[in-house]
């Protein structure tokens, strides 16, 4: 058989051939040439697949933003902060978060796109900057998130407006001018304007037409945003706990009328559910109190195990013999003992470290994670002593001690005031042990349904009349319906309208108070029990102060 064996002769032709051959070489510009704000080459789009959303698409401005170590600085801040203790698989931080929201922005603006494009003047760069706003609108919180919001900097800095929505528009600025992104400042303005639309710091909107655009994101006029959409739907798959909110009925059903957004008037309940389904969250996950006082007297009661005479004593052990669904276990508060630690560890590095004063500059924010204890516990500075043996203790579990807690009576919500561990102290009576505020830990739990003591499908408006010197309270219903897709009506609907099992009370105020040495618990938990004889008249725990267990004898 021959073998074919190619010529010198050929090899030099079909060079000479490949040598005449000329391709055009890009120009500098288009060597360097990003697509314009609000387009969507899809030559530059990248798809991230999330475990909740599936593929997402992220376009080339969504990029620029994503790939800087501001935002990668989200894959070090856990969503549910130290949750993960009790409730193992909540470990999803605020990076996966944040694409999730930046995806159903991108979701809810084409439905209204396709349905209504035309008649609201919906184009590419409304649906850019809102999933701009979805993207970005956590990139301003602390580590461990609403812990060092709400508990670290209040009592490092008493009188601070600081919130993490302000720090994420300076963030934003900051990212825009350092990376050199390329973008508008007009568009720059009604991302952060967007980002901030539900704080109280929220601005004049830019968009004068579409006001509709700032209530996708974070919703300042009712509190229905796919930013609750994505974290209720995500915070409960990553603690195994099942929900029956149905996000998807209230996307497909969205119609802005009169530049707001309107919902079908049989979607009434799924709008409860999205509030009911927050507030459940906050009780069982978010504040770590897996039990609601009202709810256990509402169990007592349908059992009919106990009487209702003022005189019984509902003991903490008797509880647990109610059943699976009232479990007042030191599990279940075990939590929130771990976050008072953590705090205590923050305030006492806080002056060698400067947390705080982080917290004020943009450009060294970003440097701020979850990955902070590790720096302090490993850390050699005898300045951060302190700091690290509160670590050691939450890592050998010598936490905090439970004493007691107690729901605020439904009358006196209104002049509620947070009670200090100052308070504990003033209530104890002349004993052997004497208190100091340095023992005592207090944890003011807030629960409601985004709105306070208010109604969220209502808001409330003060308005004072100077000529009769009254003040007027009105009350508007914040969301508006309508019948069917033929209708162009829109009107609200009030609960005694719809059901009469629905909510009467929107806000739960609990007490928890700990003793951080267990030699004191007895001592603390008499001196709170004095402090509600002090202030209501009447102890308003539901159980009895647990007594010290006694070693059995062999």
């Amino acid at each position: 058989m021959g073998e074919y064996c190619a010529s010198p002769e050929g090899d030099s032709a079909l060079a000479a051939a490949a040598a005449s051959l000329t391709f055009p070489s890009p120009s500098p510009a288009a060597a360097v040439a990003r697509p314009r704000y609000g387009s969507c080459d899809r030559r530059y789009v990248k798809q991230v697949f999330d475990n909740l959303h599936g593929s997402i698409s992220l376009d080339p401005l969504a990029l620029q933003f994503v790939d800087t170590e501001e935002f990668q600085r989200l894959r070090d801040l856990k969503q549910l902060g130290l949750t993960y203790l009790v409730y193992p698989g909540a470990v999803h931080t605020r990076f996966e978060h944040s694409l999730g929201v930046y995806s159903l922005a991108g979701k809810a603006m084409n439905n209204l796109k396709m349905y209504q494009g035309e008649e609201l003047g919906i184009d590419r760069i409304d649906m850019q900057t809102v999933k701009l706003a979805g993207l970005l609108h956590d990139i301003g919180h602390g580590p461990f998130s609403h812990l060092f919001e709400h508990e670290f900097l209040p009592r490092v800095d008493p009188g601070s407006t600081w919130s993490h929505e302000n720090m994420s528009a300076l963030l934003l600025d900051s990212i825009v001018d350092k990376h050199a992104i390329d973008i508008e400042d007009d568009y720059l303005k009604m991302v952060k304007e967007m980002i901030i639309a539900s704080s109280k710091s929220a601005t004049t909107k830019s968009a004068k037409d579409k006001h509709f655009l700032y209530d996708i994101v974070a919703n300042g006029r009712n509190g229905i945003d796919v930013d609750k959409f994505d974290y209720i739907d995500r915070d409960c798959r990553a603690c195994g706990l099942g929900s029956n909110f149905q996000y998807w009925r209230l996307m497909e059903g969205m119609r802005v009328m009169g530049d707001e957004i309107c919902y079908p008037a049989k979607d009434y309940l799924s709008i409860h559910k999205l509030f009911s389904t927050r507030a459940d969250l906050h009780r069982t996950v978010y504040t770590h109190a897996k039990v609601k006082l009202c709810f256990i007297y509402y169990e007592i009661y349908k059992t009919n195990m106990f009487t209702s005479s003022c005189n019984t004593k509902v003991r903490y052990y008797e509880l647990v013999q109610l059943g699976d669904n009232i479990s007042v276990t030191s599990k279940s508060i075990r939590i929130q003992a771990v976050e008072l630690m953590l705090v205590d560890a923050l305030i006492e590095a806080n002056d060698y470290l400067g947390i705080s004063l982080h917290a004020n500059d943009p450009e060294d924010f970003w440097k701020l994670d979850d990955t902070i204890i590790k720096s302090i516990e490993t850390a050699p500075n005898n300045e951060l002593k302190k700091a690290k043996e509160i670590i050691q203790r939450i890592r050998r579990r010598e936490l905090y001690k439970f004493c007691n807690q107690y729901s605020v009576p439904k009358d006196k919500l209104e002049y509620f005031k947070n009670i200090t561990s100052q308070d504990i102290v003033c209530s104890q009576k002349s004993s052997g042990v004497l208190l100091k505020e340095e023992d005592v830990a207090v944890s003011n739990v807030k629960i409601d349904l985004t709105r306070g003591k208010d109604n969220p499908l209502e808001r409330t408006y003060q308005t004072s009349n100077p000529l009769l010197s009254v003040l007027c309270i009105t009350t508007i219903l914040s969301i508006k319906f309508f019948k069917d897709f033929g209708c162009d009506e829109k009107f609200p609907i009030t609960d005694d309208r719809v059901s009469h099992l629905l909510p009467a009370y929107n806000e739960d105020r609990i007490v928890r108070v700990y003793a951080k040495k267990p030699e004191l618990v007895e001592a603390v938990s008499e001196a709170f029990e004095n402090l509600q004889l002090r202030m209501y008249g009447e102890k308003t725990q539901v159980h009895e102060t647990p007594k010290k267990k006694r070693m059995r004898s062999l």
